[in-house]
């Protein structure tokens, strides 16, 4: 059974194929550009074969049809024709408090989608837009929304709430809704298959650090914390994005600096983070390079965020009663070893430790082992690197809900 994923942003789209029997991606690619000179579509097979194509791409229609054409062609196509795909999955980046878990769509459910533009007014509406591409090309196959936020509906109100007039969550919705919800998913559930113990036995923390990053406190499979709030902008220290800050920063800048609504969000979102400590970049590879030529801000940026993550792991520790899974995932989490091991440091008193060795290997054997364990002998919590794969929980999420016929909404 053939499971298509779409992830549609505002210029580009990806897709991959999956074929559900055995997890093998069939084929995938990238609609760059979408609107814009220079366009083109590129994609891979599973025998590798990779091809790029430019060609004028003017709306996600037709990007849509592209993709068709590439699955469908007759050389370098997978598929005979796109009845043999069962059903689309669809990322969508916010569902707000209407979902749960991931839906079929229907009218209903796009309206729901559409009410959350202001909350992800960046990511929705591409969002919407790859839908309904995909409706008017593809009306006989079954369209399922996989939300970013969903796998966080699980928080109690204590954990979500902000301590702000209540009758703000009530007329605006502001509360913690947490993202990166696919990834956290993917890669407890993929741990608790590892172990080889089922997951509603397990307490894990999950670390999705990459550009964006934040950390999950997952309970028996359900997320009771996150880092991430109303907004991916809260808790850990990221690429351009300031984390956490004293609230009162905000109205001292605009005050001191003269900055409206639009110029506070700007400089929060892509001027501070690892960017505005360290001055040379937003990306970790530039730091540690400053920081071997013995750069002092760029020190300094590495050891903000790995502190940041080490005080949200003791945190989530204490909020889940202990712990037995530590796991280190995206492109920080799982390709660098110097920040598993400043993050992790001196945690051996609550069961934490991990093996040096392993932790470099991780790192050297890359991803054509997607999984390693790297914690030290004797040690109370397994620590693992998994190599998170977002597009195929989307194809999970979608399977199951047109194989069950029904999907659970708040």
């Amino acid at each position: 059974m053939n499971i298509l994923v779409i992830n549609s942003g505002s210029s580009s789209l990806k897709y991959q194929l999956i074929d559900m029997i055995d997890e093998k991606v069939l084929s995938q690619g990238i609609c760059e550009r979408i609107g814009l000179e220079g366009s083109c579509v590129k994609w891979k097979t599973h025998n590798n074969d990779e091809l790029t194509v430019f060609q004028t791409i003017p709306d996600h229609t037709s990007a849509i049809q592209m993709v068709i054409e590439s699955l469908t062609h007759p050389d370098r196509g997978v598929i005979s024709s796109m009845s043999e795909i069962a059903a689309v999955g669809h990322r969508v980046v916010h569902g707000g408090e209407h979902f749960q878990s991931s839906v079929l769509i229907d009218e209903d459910v796009l309206q729901a989608i559409r009410s959350c533009i202001e909350l992800a007014p960046l990511h929705n509406p591409p969002n919407i837009i790859g839908i309904e591409a995909c409706q008017k090309l593809l009306p006989s196959i079954p369209m399922v929304a996989v939300f970013d936020t969903a796998f966080h509906q699980t928080m109690p109100p204590y954990s979500y709430l902000y301590a702000i007039p209540y009758e703000m969550y009530e007329k605006y919705g502001i509360r913690k809704y947490g993202f990166h919800g696919t990834s956290h998913k993917y890669v407890a559930h993929r741990a608790s298959e590892i172990i080889g113990k089922p997951i509603d036995e397990l307490k894990i923390i999950s670390c999705h650090l990459g550009n964006g990053a934040s950390i999950c406190a997952i309970d028996g499979g359900n997320s009771i914390d996150t880092t991430m709030g109303f907004t991916p902008l809260e808790g850990l220290v990221m690429g351009t994005r300031s984390g956490t800050v004293d609230p009162a920063i905000i109205t001292f800048l605009m005050e001191k600096e003269k900055m409206d609504a639009q110029e506070i969000g700007d400089f929060l979102n892509k001027k501070s983070g690892l960017l505005g400590i360290s001055g040379i970049s937003s990306d970790f590879r530039d730091i540690e390079k400053a920081v071997y030529q013995q750069n002092e801000r760029a020190e300094l940026a590495l050891e903000i965020f790995c502190y940041r993550v080490k005080k949200y792991i003791g945190e989530y520790i204490a909020a889940l009663n202990g712990l037995d899974v530590l796991i280190f995932t995206a492109g920080i989490g799982e390709h660098d070893w110097r920040v598993r091991k400043t993050s992790l440091e001196n945690l051996d008193y609550v069961g934490i430790k991990i093996d040096d060795q392993k932790n470099k290997v991780a790192v050297e054997r890359g991803l054509e082992h997607k999984e390693i364990e790297i914690t030290s002998e004797g040690t109370k919590v397994r620590t693992f690197v998994i190599h998170t794969n977002e597009e195929l929980m989307i194809a999970k999420d979608t399977l199951q809900v047109i194989s069950s016929g029904t999907s659970l909404k708040v």
